[in-house]
């Protein structure tokens, strides 16, 4: 039995990453002004984040066609694939899980769809986990099973610089009803099983940083850890300096993908990590 793995752009898995564990990535689109573009083609991630504070509009993302996922879904199967495992952002924070889970009504079974819960590395983390264990030979119910003891290990936090854009993304909640007290502030957010959950707040970037290292701190040591920034170079270096020696595997840093990070605004600092 040979399964194969699909995920989609938000899960950030750097190219040479996805190919070498053989993942399928379909891209989500952003489109600004009156420019839809595939996640990673037209503009650079570092450009945009550059550019979204003097956009006269917010960009706004979207699912993939249906069809783009049959597209692969097909291909996969025919080049030999008994079944797929296409693993996608959180239902809660995007329509991608639907538009792949309508897709995969059109195989009879040999296609199941997997909501991570999460966003980010914390999807691409588990798609890494599941092509591992696909390469192993193990049939579908074993795969599912590596990925949810290894999801059971995994954190996912972020420190926003303002909450204006998420608030504007509609995303999350509470996140309209809280604008006027916390747009001054550096606001803390965790997810898991697709809730999104405020973890407290910081008057300052600099008190947020030696909170956010601190947060980091009480759950290492890391079995693997991506540091994920918007526009935050030099806070995402600061991480990955302190927590890559105690790593397992070799730790990641990563600019998020611009369909992520328009909903989170720049100069954004978060990770997720495996903790063994």
């Amino acid at each position: 039995m040979t399964v194969a793995i699909v995920t989609d752009s938000t899960s950030d898995l750097p190219p040479e990453l996805a190919a070498a564990h053989c993942i399928t990535v379909i891209p989500a689109i952003l489109t600004i002004g009156d420019r839809s573009l595939l996640d990673g083609n037209g503009i650079t991630r570092a450009a945009f984040y550059r550019q979204l504070p003097s956009m006269a509009q917010i960009p706004t993302t979207a699912a993939p066609a249906s069809g783009t996922f049959e597209q692969a879904y097909e291909t996969l199967l025919s080049q030999g694939a008994t079944q797929v495992l296409s693993i996608h952002i959180a239902s809660s924070l995007s329509g991608i899980f639907n538009v792949a889970q309508s897709a995969a009504r059109n195989f009879g079974g040999r296609v199941q769809v997997l909501d991570s819960g999460s966003l980010s590395m914390g999807t691409g983390f588990q798609a890494l986990a599941a092509a591992e264990a696909a390469a192993q030979g193990l049939p579908l119910e074993k795969v599912l099973s590596m990925v949810y003891a290894m999801r059971r290990r995994l954190h996912a936090m972020a420190m926003l610089d303002t909450l204006e854009y998420v608030r504007r993304s509609g995303r999350i909640s509470w996140a309209k009803a809280s604008i006027g007290s916390l747009l001054q502030i550096k606001l803390f957010l965790s997810i898991a099983n697709g809730t999104v959950s405020r973890l407290g707040e910081a008057r300052t970037h600099r008190k947020g940083i030696e909170r956010f290292l601190q947060m980091m701190r009480a759950l290492g040591p890391f079995e693997r850890l991506a540091v994920l920034y918007t526009d935050a170079e030099a806070d995402a270096r600061q991480a990955l300096a302190e927590f890559a020696p105690s790593c397992q595997y070799p730790p990641l840093m990563l600019s998020v993908t611009t369909v992520i990070g328009t909903h989170l605004g720049p100069n954004a600092v978060g990770f997720a990590a495996v903790t063994r």
